[in-house]
């Protein structure tokens, strides 16, 4: 496994912005899928967004669509995510994750990511 360390959270009041990252040591980046993960207080984890190894396709989830930017770096071994417009309801930890693949695809399914980081905590006030 590659380790995938996630930076950039912290506390910020609603309608402000965030920027996320997740730097992968070692491996070999683009050979990864990437998606973004939440968990809420005493909420199940769930997903984001999410990119292709090339960066051609993202996928978002309705809560975040038109404020949230999902983007990848390969040169730098770097995904982003950047939150604008942040609303109370985004407070989590939130997680990157890596999937295997050869292919274009983007994954939606968390049991299909094969790397995770430690996570970077969002909080987000009134």
């Amino acid at each position: 496994q590659v380790p995938l360390v996630e930076s950039g959270g912290g506390l910020v009041q609603a309608g402000e912005s965030l920027r996320l990252s997740c730097r992968m040591f070692g491996g070999t980046f683009s050979d990864y899928a990437m998606g973004w993960f939440r968990q809420a207080p005493a909420k199940e984890r769930e997903p984001v967004a999410a990119i292709s190894r090339t960066g051609d396709f993202t996928y978002y989830a309705d809560s975040v669509k038109g404020r949230f930017t999902i983007s990848r770096d390969n040169a730098k071994s770097t995904l982003n995510l950047q939150m604008n417009d942040l609303k109370p309801e985004d407070t989590a930890i939130y997680y990157c994750a890596a999937h295997w693949t050869l292919g274009s695809d983007i994954t939606w399914t968390q049991d299909k990511y094969d790397v995770w980081g430690q996570g970077t905590t969002v909080t987000v006030s009134h």
